[in-house]
């Protein structure tokens, strides 16, 4: 019998048999939040990767406030809104070149469902049978059915294997192979002729903070090019400056055919996503055969709140300090990495922009690796929100963090090792 607990809340990714009790968070500001008991806490990862300039910006709160008393909600269906419209336009003017139209979902799962729709809609309309769809070998996209199936396979999704389709999986650009992934990408897209291939650029997030340089990413892109594949770029965790630019394709001089924007899109503030393509996907689409619609819906699809909240963020992006501060938080996160470097205790000490990771050395390692709990409830202790994958720790603060906070960040990692 499942022993009752004092909530009757299910929580997501939490083994309750293991982690029952959990720490109520009152009050969240800057790089801080605040637990009932008062302790302060220093939010390691951005709470889930989502916040950019610290919680409850003021400006952000601010938009929030003022759109909830003018117009909270109205169907997207026949009908717009000034956010929404201003949140589009100034995308369209901050993402690649070539982008050329928005569509409003709310989570970075369906922005992906949305995008894999885009893709096999456009080859459907246009009248070529193309289904296949390619993936990178340790990939994540989400945990909605399509987003799994394009996913790695694994602890994430076994249970849920017959709901979803089969994929072409090509390998992760590990360091020295990064030719073989682009044969095998080349080699696929000659053989199958699929319909798109979805990456997320230049950082695995959930398989393990892998990460690829800019040059495979843009060869990656030349051969979809080559062989009339889209290309959809999943940056629901690598946009918003997480990499050191505004987007992680800027890097590679790359404009996707579809791309997939969430998680900071709103500051972390309230949940929003978009997928953005370019015009020809859009115009397969087009039509006075009601038949060829996209036909796609969230009750919530661009709701007015989230989307003032987006335009607060977006004003805040082209303020060219906030790119100061990226680029300063990259500064620091290298400079207190380093010492890990030559650590034995560690392997693969890795940094792309303000996102470092590395792998505490372990007979198990993995998403399930024995040590992952142990560390997460040392950092617990400490007062840090660090949420280890396994045995790989990872650091993804918000772009307010100090050099003081990311002192006792690295210290904590380092007492840890030691204590485990």
């Amino acid at each position: 019998m499942t022993p009752k607990t004092k909530s009757p809340i299910w929580h997501p990714f939490t083994q309750h048999a293991l982690q029952d009790e959990m720490t109520k968070i009152v009050r969240g500001d800057g790089a801080y939040l605040y637990a009932a008991d008062g302790a302060r806490i220093i939010d390691a990862i951005s709470s889930w990767w989502v916040v950019t300039h610290g919680h409850c910006h003021p400006q952000i709160v601010s938009a929030i406030q003022d759109q909830a008393g003018r117009l909270n909600q109205i169907i997207f269906a026949g009908y717009t809104h000034d956010p929404a419209e201003e949140v589009a336009t100034q995308l369209l003017k901050l993402t690649p070149a070539g982008l050329e139209h928005v569509f409003f979902s709310d989570s970075g799962s369906t922005s992906v469902e949305v995008a894999l729709k885009m893709a096999l809609g456009y080859w459907h309309n246009i009248g070529k049978h193309r289904t296949r769809i390619v993936v990178m070998q340790h990939s994540y996209h989400g945990d909605t059915i399509g987003a799994m199936s394009v996913g790695a396979r694994g602890v994430f999704n076994v249970a849920y294997g017959p709901l979803l389709f089969n994929v072409t999986t090509i390998p992760f650009p590990s360091k020295g192979h990064e030719q073989t992934t682009l044969d095998a990408l080349a080699s696929t897209c000659r053989k199958e002729g699929p319909a798109a291939f979805i990456v997320e650029p230049l950082i695995l997030g959930a398989g393990g903070m892998l990460m690829y340089p800019p040059w495979v990413l843009r060869e990656m892109k030349q051969i979809c090019e080559a062989y009339d594949v889209l290309f959809i770029a999943d940056e629901v965790m690598t946009g918003w400056g997480r990499v050191g630019t505004l987007f992680a394709c800027e890097q590679a001089s790359v404009t996707p055919d579809i791309a997939c924007y969430s998680k900071g899109l709103t500051g972390g503030a309230l949940p929003l996503a978009v997928t953005l393509c370019r015009a020809d996907i859009f115009d397969a689409h087009y039509s006075k055969d009601r038949a060829r619609t996209f036909f796609h819906s969230s009750s919530y699809t661009a709701n007015p709140i989230a989307c003032a909240a987006a335009k607060a963020n977006l004003d805040l992006w082209r303020d060219q300090s906030t790119l100061q501060r990226v680029a300063s938080l990259a500064t620091l996160q290298e400079q207190a990495l380093e010492p890990f470097r030559t650590d034995s205790r560690f392997t693969n000490v890795r940094r792309t922009g303000t996102i470092t990771a590395l792998d505490l050395k372990t007979t198990d390692p993995g998403y399930l690796a024995s040590i992952g709990p142990k560390l997460g409830a040392i950092f617990k202790d400490q007062a840090l929100l660090l949420r280890p994958l396994g045995n790989t720790i990872y650091v993804m603060p918000p772009y307010c963090v100090t050099a003081t906070d990311l002192a006792e960040i690295y210290s904590a990692i380092s007492d840890a090792a030691d204590a485990v």
